[in-house]
């Protein structure tokens, strides 16, 4: 059983890395899918990786209860493709069709705090299964500091969650460029 987080900036060619792992593994793949079709552009994006991914791979859509969904999916001889942890965070701050102030303190609802830690238990309690897991995840904080509250508390939270996930994962891979460096674990 192996877990490891793949991350990187927009378009750095990390889905791509993840999915060739997936694809070499020679084991049933799951794919959970996170993104929500919240406008047209993005629901023609989804449309595309659809498309593109192997006919024989399952694809489960879990926008929220993401533990719930690996517990449930992590079974022996499977690998779990998890695309991507950044939005799925997103997820959970909007849930509830949630604003935000510009300025000041951002209070995250219940549900961002308990689905986080409860995603943390699964990575961990799927360890002694014969289920591997890749999951993706956007590096956000390598730019300058965001503007307004809530770009500033995402781009927080989805480093605590990468450095999180990146402490239980075997392995961590830093893609850039299409060129994935192996921080954690060696070699894929």
């Amino acid at each position: 059983m192996t877990r490891t987080l793949v991350f990187g900036g927009a378009r750095s060619g990390k889905s791509a890395h993840a999915e060739k792992l997936a694809r070499e593994s020679g084991k049933e793949v799951v794919y959970i899918a996170t993104a929500q079709a919240g406008d047209g552009e993005m629901a023609t994006r989804i449309t595309h990786h659809r498309a593109q991914r192997p006919a024989e791979w399952t694809t489960l859509e879990e926008a929220l209860r993401l533990g719930d969904a690996i517990l449930r999916e992590a079974l022996p001889g499977r690998l779990l493709l998890v695309d991507c942890l950044t939005l799925w965070l997103t997820n959970l701050m909007f849930s509830s069709g949630e604003t935000y102030p510009d300025v000041g303190d951002i209070a995250l609802p219940e549900l961002f705090h308990s689905e986080r830690a409860h995603l943390l238990y699964a990575l961990a309690e799927i360890e002694d299964t014969a289920c591997d897991i890749v999951l993706v995840s956007n590096e956000v904080g390598m730019g300058i500091v965001p503007y307004g509250a809530i770009s500033r508390c995402f781009t927080d939270e989805a480093g605590r969650l990468n450095q999180a996930v990146a402490a239980i994962c075997d392995r961590a891979v830093f893609v850039a460029a299409g060129l994935p460096l192996h921080l954690k674990g060696g070699p894929c």
